[in-house]
Protein backbone atom coordinates (compact mmCIF):
# COMPACT_ATOMS: atom_id res chain seq x y z
CA UNK A 1 0.00 0.00 0.00
CA UNK A 2 1.06 3.42 -0.49
CA UNK A 3 -0.53 5.30 1.89
CA UNK A 4 -0.52 4.92 5.77
CA UNK A 5 -2.41 3.54 7.96
CA UNK A 6 -5.17 6.40 9.10
CA UNK A 7 -5.36 6.62 12.77
CA UNK A 8 -8.02 5.48 15.11
CA UNK A 9 -10.12 8.04 16.48
CA UNK A 10 -10.75 8.07 20.00
CA UNK A 11 -14.37 8.03 20.92
CA UNK A 12 -15.68 9.37 24.23
CA UNK A 13 -17.63 7.93 26.52
CA UNK A 14 -21.53 8.56 26.72
CA UNK A 15 -22.59 11.14 29.15
CA UNK A 16 -25.48 8.64 31.22
CA UNK A 17 -23.38 5.50 31.41
CA UNK A 18 -19.42 6.51 30.88
CA UNK A 19 -19.49 3.60 27.71
CA UNK A 20 -17.56 4.09 24.63
CA UNK A 21 -19.32 0.88 23.51
CA UNK A 22 -22.57 3.13 23.89
CA UNK A 23 -21.22 6.12 21.97
CA UNK A 24 -20.28 3.87 19.22
CA UNK A 25 -23.61 2.32 18.80
CA UNK A 26 -25.50 5.93 19.00
CA UNK A 27 -22.81 6.94 16.45
CA UNK A 28 -23.75 4.00 14.09
CA UNK A 29 -27.62 5.01 14.50
CA UNK A 30 -27.32 8.54 14.31
CA UNK A 31 -28.93 10.33 10.65
CA UNK A 32 -26.79 13.42 9.31
CA UNK A 33 -25.27 14.21 12.29
CA UNK A 34 -28.46 14.48 14.77
CA UNK A 35 -26.42 12.76 17.81
CA UNK A 36 -29.11 14.24 20.77
CA UNK A 37 -31.88 12.62 18.75
CA UNK A 38 -29.97 9.66 18.59
CA UNK A 39 -28.86 9.64 22.02
CA UNK A 40 -32.46 10.08 22.56
CA UNK A 41 -33.77 6.85 20.81
CA UNK A 42 -31.61 5.13 22.50
CA UNK A 43 -32.16 5.96 26.37
CA UNK A 44 -35.70 5.93 25.57
CA UNK A 45 -35.72 2.27 23.95
CA UNK A 46 -33.47 0.85 27.45
CA UNK A 47 -36.41 2.53 29.46
CA UNK A 48 -38.49 0.75 27.32
CA UNK A 49 -36.65 -2.41 27.70
CA UNK A 50 -36.67 -1.62 31.34
CA UNK A 51 -40.24 -1.79 31.72
CA UNK A 52 -40.11 -5.00 29.45
CA UNK A 53 -38.00 -7.18 31.32
CA UNK A 54 -38.85 -5.90 34.92
CA UNK A 55 -38.19 -9.57 36.63
CA UNK A 56 -34.75 -9.57 34.76
CA UNK A 57 -32.33 -9.15 37.52
CA UNK A 58 -29.60 -7.51 34.99
CA UNK A 59 -29.91 -3.71 34.77
CA UNK A 60 -31.09 -2.45 30.94
CA UNK A 61 -27.54 -1.72 29.76
CA UNK A 62 -26.56 -5.23 30.48
CA UNK A 63 -29.57 -6.05 28.69
CA UNK A 64 -28.10 -4.61 26.26
CA UNK A 65 -24.92 -5.90 25.64
CA UNK A 66 -25.60 -9.66 26.33
CA UNK A 67 -28.48 -8.65 23.58
CA UNK A 68 -25.02 -7.52 21.01
CA UNK A 69 -22.92 -10.94 22.43
CA UNK A 70 -26.09 -12.87 21.26
CA UNK A 71 -25.75 -11.73 17.86
CA UNK A 72 -21.68 -11.20 17.39
CA UNK A 73 -20.53 -13.47 14.46
CA UNK A 74 -17.47 -14.96 15.07
CA UNK A 75 -16.67 -16.19 11.50
CA UNK A 76 -18.00 -14.66 8.06
CA UNK A 77 -17.51 -15.37 3.90
CA UNK A 78 -15.54 -12.89 1.79
CA UNK A 79 -15.57 -13.97 -2.11
CA UNK A 80 -11.70 -14.42 -2.86
CA UNK A 81 -11.26 -15.30 -6.61
CA UNK A 82 -9.03 -18.11 -8.11
CA UNK A 83 -8.49 -19.47 -11.08
CA UNK A 84 -11.96 -17.66 -12.71
CA UNK A 85 -13.56 -19.37 -10.36
CA UNK A 86 -15.50 -17.30 -7.31
CA UNK A 87 -15.17 -18.59 -3.82
CA UNK A 88 -16.88 -18.08 -0.47
CA UNK A 89 -13.51 -18.49 2.11
CA UNK A 90 -14.65 -18.21 5.79
CA UNK A 91 -12.78 -16.14 7.64
CA UNK A 92 -12.65 -14.99 11.22
CA UNK A 93 -13.64 -11.21 11.89
CA UNK A 94 -11.82 -8.91 13.76
CA UNK A 95 -12.73 -7.89 17.52
CA UNK A 96 -13.57 -4.30 16.11
CA UNK A 97 -15.50 -5.47 13.07
CA UNK A 98 -17.16 -8.06 14.74
CA UNK A 99 -18.95 -5.27 17.29
CA UNK A 100 -19.61 -2.92 14.25
CA UNK A 101 -21.43 -5.50 12.53
CA UNK A 102 -23.45 -7.00 15.78
CA UNK A 103 -24.42 -2.90 16.25
CA UNK A 104 -25.30 -2.17 12.16
CA UNK A 105 -27.14 -5.51 12.68
CA UNK A 106 -29.36 -4.59 15.92
CA UNK A 107 -29.73 -1.22 14.43
CA UNK A 108 -30.53 -2.42 10.41
CA UNK A 109 -33.47 -4.86 11.92
CA UNK A 110 -34.74 -2.75 14.05
CA UNK A 111 -35.28 0.20 11.65
CA UNK A 112 -37.22 -2.88 9.79
CA UNK A 113 -39.60 -3.36 12.01
CA UNK A 114 -43.38 -2.00 11.06
CA UNK A 115 -44.86 0.43 12.76
CA UNK A 116 -44.16 2.56 16.29
CA UNK A 117 -41.42 4.57 16.94
CA UNK A 118 -37.75 4.10 16.56
CA UNK A 119 -37.06 3.58 20.09
CA UNK A 120 -39.93 0.67 20.41
CA UNK A 121 -38.82 -0.86 17.43
CA UNK A 122 -35.11 -1.12 19.05
CA UNK A 123 -36.48 -1.89 22.34
CA UNK A 124 -37.78 -5.24 20.96
CA UNK A 125 -35.28 -5.91 18.54
CA UNK A 126 -32.83 -5.74 21.65
CA UNK A 127 -35.19 -8.22 23.64
CA UNK A 128 -35.32 -10.68 20.84
CA UNK A 129 -31.32 -10.80 20.40
CA UNK A 130 -31.32 -10.91 24.25
CA UNK A 131 -33.29 -14.08 24.01
CA UNK A 132 -31.83 -15.26 20.96
CA UNK A 133 -34.03 -14.61 18.75
CA UNK A 134 -35.61 -12.12 16.02
CA UNK A 135 -34.05 -11.18 12.39
CA UNK A 136 -30.17 -9.80 13.89
CA UNK A 137 -29.70 -13.34 15.40
CA UNK A 138 -31.02 -15.13 12.97
CA UNK A 139 -28.35 -13.04 10.61
CA UNK A 140 -26.22 -14.02 12.63
CA UNK A 141 -26.90 -17.83 12.47
CA UNK A 142 -27.01 -17.53 8.79
CA UNK A 143 -23.51 -16.18 8.63
CA UNK A 144 -22.00 -18.95 11.12
CA UNK A 145 -24.25 -21.37 8.54
CA UNK A 146 -22.77 -19.92 5.27
CA UNK A 147 -18.96 -20.27 6.58
CA UNK A 148 -19.61 -24.46 8.15
CA UNK A 149 -21.34 -24.99 4.42
CA UNK A 150 -18.17 -23.48 2.91
CA UNK A 151 -15.32 -24.71 5.19
CA UNK A 152 -13.51 -26.72 2.63
CA UNK A 153 -12.43 -23.66 1.26
CA UNK A 154 -10.86 -22.66 4.10
CA UNK A 155 -7.34 -22.98 2.92
CA UNK A 156 -7.67 -20.07 0.40
CA UNK A 157 -7.55 -18.33 3.46
CA UNK A 158 -6.13 -14.51 2.56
Amino acid sequence: MRKAKPKKRQVLPDPVFGDVKVTKFVNHLMYDGKKNTAYNIFYSALEIVRGKMKDEEKSPLEIWKAALDNITPQVEVKSRRIGGATFQVPTEIRPDRKESVSMKNLILFARKRGGKSMADKLASEIVDAFNSQGAAFKRKEDMHRMAEANRAFAHFRF
